[in-house]
């Protein structure tokens, strides 16, 4: 558990994928993949995501974390932990799903907006705090939330850009989550996976250069 976690903070990037056609998604995590993010959503918005799921982890040999977003119910966390995902990943404060994923040792990240409903998700025992929509809060809001929660692990989320990604991990972020900024539907449609690439090097190197002292 610990290690997913980990790997997470490491690379600094959740790539999330939310589209509309199977195969698409999965040429879309080649590509983030190559670009260096290694840890990886699909919402639960997308049509057969759970056997994309059991795709990528059949096929990606431990190099990619995966994991299941948009979960709503213990009930679906649950099928998304049974088709392989390596971690859980809510849109709000869920308290039962929170429960499941601790019961079968599966990182959660739950989704929270208030500094109250930060310290509860911590408190039922999510292992990181997806900030959520980040882009009506901005990095002062991660920053003034860690002084006196400097415990806990926050993964903004929603409206990260390549402009204030780095940003929001100088402000105590221990990752970001990306969607559309970095999968975006028109390079999609387009068939430009390379271009997905380049993006996903970019977001990368936006992070790291956060993290240089």
């Amino acid at each position: 558990m610990h290690d997913v976690v980990n790997h997470i903070e490491r690379v600094g990037v959740v790539a999330i994928l939310r589209v509309s056609r199977p195969g698409a998604l999965l040429a879309a995590a080649d590509a983030v993949q190559a670009g260096g993010i290694t840890a990886i959503e699909v919402t639960m918005t997308t049509p057969g995501a759970l056997g994309v799921i059991e795709q990528v982890r059949a096929r990606s040999g431990g190099a990619v974390v995966f994991g299941a977003g948009t979960v709503l119910d213990p009930e679906t966390a649950r099928a998304c932990i049974l088709a392989g995902a390596q971690f859980i990943v809510t849109p709000t404060v869920n308290l039962q799903t929170i429960a499941l994923c601790r019961r079968y040792s599966v990182p959660v990240v739950a989704g929270a907006y208030t500094p109250t409903e930060i310290l509860t998700a911590w408190e039922a025992g999510a292992d990181v705090v997806k900030v959520f929509p980040a882009d009506n809060l901005g990095p002062r809001f991660i920053r003034a939330v860690r002084a006196p929660l400097p415990q806990v692990r926050l993964l903004p989320t929603g409206g990260v850009t390549l402009d204030n990604a780095a940003d929001f991990i100088r402000a105590g972020a221990i990752a970001v989550g990306v969607g559309s900024e970095l999968v975006s539907q028109a390079l999609l449609d387009a068939g430009d996976f390379s271009s997905l690439t380049a993006r996903a090097r970019e977001f990368r190197a936006a992070v790291d250069s956060a993290r240089q002292p």
